[in-house]
């Protein structure tokens, strides 16, 4: 049974199926499944516990704990190649009067040191009947986002402190690798560009992708060296566009991460009435209502949400007068049949009601301020003369938090491209930030300007011309990654500010100019999308904004679908908080794990 899943979800777990699973296909026995913690993240994100119960599988356990022992069943370990997932290997074969299971099937997630595989070798390799290597580093976050393994990222790729040593240069290796599992997972060997900028980190990691890409198909499984595909794999540095982690979103996903205490996809709220208790609700793919809502302007998602309740509670003639959540929750109790598809409505209804009562009571008056500073321009298309004034007022509020005046201030300098560094310090003093003003002053570290002058002029990428799209007048900033993704696609990308670092397909090589000898363009550009896929990395975090991108462009452009994924999921005070981090020495940063 094929589990409900999506896009990236879907080719995982049909990568496990064919690299694990398949392995014991002709097997009517049931066997017990070791997983590590990165490898429970990673199950739990493509499968459910019914899909590994249709393989065979009837326990799940942790390799670290104690487990009790069963002798007469086979283990599967899907580990990853560390020494701590390895010793709880070793542990439960050790003694052989005594082994844990009958015996142990072993799939490392990626490439496993000689040391350690040494190591099992020396202590139980009569008990491993098969070691495979299946090469799976990344989350699916979602069908079309994808994550790394790699908490501690941001700080090793932007601190200062880590500058002159040789752990960029590690972490810059091992995202590598990791990003070309997630090229082998679909299948493609892709064309490898990057934004030039100031840093050479996007150039860097770029070489060392396709590097090994290189090797990874010249020794792939089939032994055959596999030649580019029709797609391409863009890697950005964070700092390319600041504004877009700071700005306050009104679409429901970003809006609902940033403003309300979402951890791990939970979120959780209590049920009306005296005894209200609290509950959990994971916001998932697996909840179709969530994917219909999660791109939507908060405006349309309050509109159209207590419609779709009105339609669930008329099945049962219920539905008199206005709807309430207290008078769903009776609702609920009266028509089990529709008890889910209500209890996930009442779910977004509570999301989608935070919302609401956080911005009106703050995040209305802020929005527009953001706006305008992000856009250089007003709502009527004005041009804003002088961004100080539109900043002022926000600092003066007094009912808006430390962290939103911070915000605004960096709105502020990214629209100037920089400040004095008397006007900075006069701006952190007012505001009374001083504790928190390396969450500003530590931009230059993702190379930001924040004090402006002549060497730090940042080369701003051209925007796309959007004043004909529908726009609600506080959400006209559009992600400068939409333009990017939509330029990639039409081959519109400047080669000198977006150098490849392979030879690319004939397809989508050059400017995209078609001289009249050659085919039109729109078939040429039909051929060049047929089949395409676009990737899109982003060094240091990926916001929700920018997830949103990656779909809505996919949408548009229907032969091609762009993939978006980086370090980590940012929302915009984990951001500040990682920014504020860089610089500390590495003993006293605290590593928050995704």
């Amino acid at each position: 049974m094929a589990p409900a899943v999506r896009g990236l979800k879907s080719f995982v777990w049909q990568r496990l199926k064919s690299a694990v699973f398949d392995d014991f296909s002709k097997e009517e026995e049931w066997k017990v499944m070791l997983l590590d913690d990165y490898t429970t993240k990673l199950l739990s994100l493509c499968c459910k516990m019914t899909d590994l119960l249709a393989e065979g599988v009837t326990v799940v356990e942790n390799v670290y704990k104690n487990r009790e022992p069963v002798p007469h069943m086979k283990a599967i370990y899907l580990i990853t190649p560390t020494k701590k997932s390895v010793d709880g290997l070793i542990d439960d074969f050790i003694a052989k009067s005594s082994s844990r299971y009958k015996a142990a099937y072993v799939y490392f997630t990626d490439f496993c040191p000689d040391s350690l595989f040494n190591k099992i070798k020396a202590s139980c390799a009569k008990s491993i009947k098969r070691c495979k290597e299946i090469n799976i580093s990344f989350f699916p976050y979602e069908s079309q986002v994808f994550t790394l393994n790699i908490p501690d990222a941001f700080y090793r790729c932007y601190s200062p402190t880590l500058e002159r040593t040789k752990d960029k240069d590690a972490v810059l290796q091992v995202m590598a690798e990791q990003i070309v599992t997630l090229c082998a997972t679909l299948d493609e060997n892709p064309g490898v560009r990057y934004k030039s900028g100031p840093s050479d980190r996007a150039s860097k990691l770029a070489q060392l992708v396709e590097k090994s890409l290189e090797n990874y198909y010249k020794t792939d499984e089939k032994s055959q060296i596999k030649g580019k595909t029709h797609s391409q794999l863009i890697i950005i540095d964070r700092g390319f566009d600041p504004v877009s982690t700071v700005l306050h979103e009104l679409t429901f996903q970003a809006m609902a991460y940033d403003l309300l205490p979402i951890e791990n996809d939970i979120y959780k709220y209590k049920t009306e009435g005296s005894g209200g208790k609290e509950k959990e609700a994971i916001l998932e793919e697996d909840d179709d209502l969530w994917v219909k809502m999660r791109h939507k302007h908060i405006a349309d998602v309050i509109e159209e949400l207590p419609k779709l309740l009105k339609d669930a509670s008329s099945k049962t003639k219920a539905g008199e007068g206005k709807l309430s959540i207290s008078a769903l929750s009776q609702l609920m109790k009266k028509m089990p049949l529709y008890r889910k598809e209500i209890s996930k409505q009442v779910v977004h209804l509570n999301i989608a009601e935070d919302c609401m009562s956080k911005f009106k009571s703050n995040i209305e008056r802020l929005c527009k301020a953001e706006q305008d500073l992000a856009l250089g321009t007003d709502a009527e298309g004005q041009k804003v003369k002088d961004s100080m004034r539109v900043l002022l007022p926000v600092l003066l509020n007094k009912s808006h938090d430390s962290y939103d005046k911070i915000r605004a201030i960096l709105l502020y300098i990214f629209s100037t491209n920089g400040t004095t560094q008397e006007n900075l310090d006069k701006l952190i003093q007012n505001v009374q930030i001083e504790s928190d003003s390396d969450m500003i002053r530590n931009w230059k570290y993702l190379d930001v300007p924040v004090i402006s002058s002549f060497v730090a002029q940042q080369h701003k990428y051209t925007r796309r011309d959007r004043s004909k799209e529908e726009t609600f007048q506080l959400s006209r900033w559009t992600p400068v990654i939409k333009d990017v993704m939509e330029d990639a696609i039409e081959n519109k990308l400047d080669s000198k500010d977006w150098p490849y670092c392979s030879r690319c397909p004939p397809t989508w090589n050059g400017s995209g100019a078609v001289s009249a000898r050659q085919k039109p363009r729109a078939s040429c550009r039909e051929e060049r999308r047929s089949g395409a896929r676009l990737i899109v990395f982003v060094i240091g975090g990926v916001t929700l904004s920018e997830m949103r991108s990656a779909y809505e462009v996919s949408d548009a452009y229907k032969s091609c679908e762009v993939v978006i994924g980086s370090t980590h999921i940012l929302t915009p005070r984990r951001l500040l908080e990682e920014v504020k981090s860089l610089s500390k020495p590495k003993d006293m940063v605290c590593i928050k794990d995704e």
